[in-house]
């Protein structure tokens, strides 16, 4: 019996050694919450924002919620005692400073622009929480998503996002991105901006979109979505954009398949 305790002992050593090894995170970004949840182990998990499990900002909310929040202030995270703490590139950078004067390790993420650049985010999460086989899984599996795409040509439909204010994206988006991904075009692109900007509706009437991509109106008022709902666009096909649009992790493919189910439906496939 005693031999047979030894043994036991000796099997579970290297599983306790490596949970040892495991660094305890604090994750102060939406997109870094996401990251880490997939990534980690939950036992390394020491907080998320707080925004993490709102459905409306983040496509894991649901997964967020057994998980502790914080108020992305440095004291209260000082005193969780984390190994790590991941951050956006745009995180408060007073924060990230006052975080490393008391030498708690900062890891941040540069934002997402681009489908392709998902797996290298995964893989960067897996080195800095020591789960680089988890990471690795989920990159090559999103790869292989990736690479089922096909490429738009110039008679694919005419998507133009069109938000509060007449807010669309351009090339070097990580909406533009998925939009194209799912084999539509870019009405932003053809009118030759890049980035954030602005369309007008007498622009979106003289270039007659084929759809629309919009945001899901909240309760309340606001007359910056009144152009989204003028006269003037009604009968053009809308489809919504959600939190699956935001951040670089694997929810994206969700957004594709959406687009592609917009496509199918204007090429009048089943």
């Amino acid at each position: 019996m005693r031999r047979l305790a030894t043994s036991i002992l000796i099997a579970l050593a290297p599983v306790w050694a490596s949970a040892e090894e495991l660094p305890r995170v604090v994750s102060v970004n939406l997109c870094t919450d996401q990251l880490v949840m997939l990534v980690a182990d939950p036992t390394q998990i020491v907080s998320l924002t707080e925004l993490s499990d709102d459905p409306r900002s983040s496509s894991m909310a649901e997964e967020a919620e057994p998980f502790a929040k914080n108020n992305a202030r440095a004291e209260s995270i000082a005193i969780t005692a984390p190994d790590i703490v991941v951050a956006g590139a745009y995180s408060d950078p007073l924060l990230i400073d006052m975080l490393r004067r008391i030498d708690i390790e900062v890891v941040q993420f540069p934002l997402t622009t681009t489908i392709d650049e998902v797996p290298a985010q995964l893989r960067k999460m897996g080195d800095v929480l020591n789960r680089s086989e988890r990471a690795e899984d989920l990159a090559s599996d999103f790869e292989m998503q990736l690479s089922k795409r096909t490429e738009v040509d110039h008679s694919a439909p005419v998507g133009a996002f069109f938000y509060p204010n007449g807010f669309a994206l351009g090339e070097g988006t990580l909406s533009h991105s998925i939009l194209t991904a799912g084999g539509a075009r870019n009405l932003s692109v053809d009118l030759g901006f890049s980035g954030n900007g602005r369309i007008s509706l007498e622009q979106m009437v003289l270039n007659t979109p084929d759809f629309l991509i919009s945001s899901p109106k909240y309760s309340g008022f606001s007359q910056s979505e009144d152009v989204m709902t003028h006269p003037a666009l009604q009968g053009a096909p809308v489809m919504y954009s959600s939190a699956d649009w935001v951040c670089g992790t694997p929810a994206i493919l969700r957004a594709v398949s959406e687009v592609k189910k917009m496509v199918q439906r204007l090429s009048g496939v089943q």
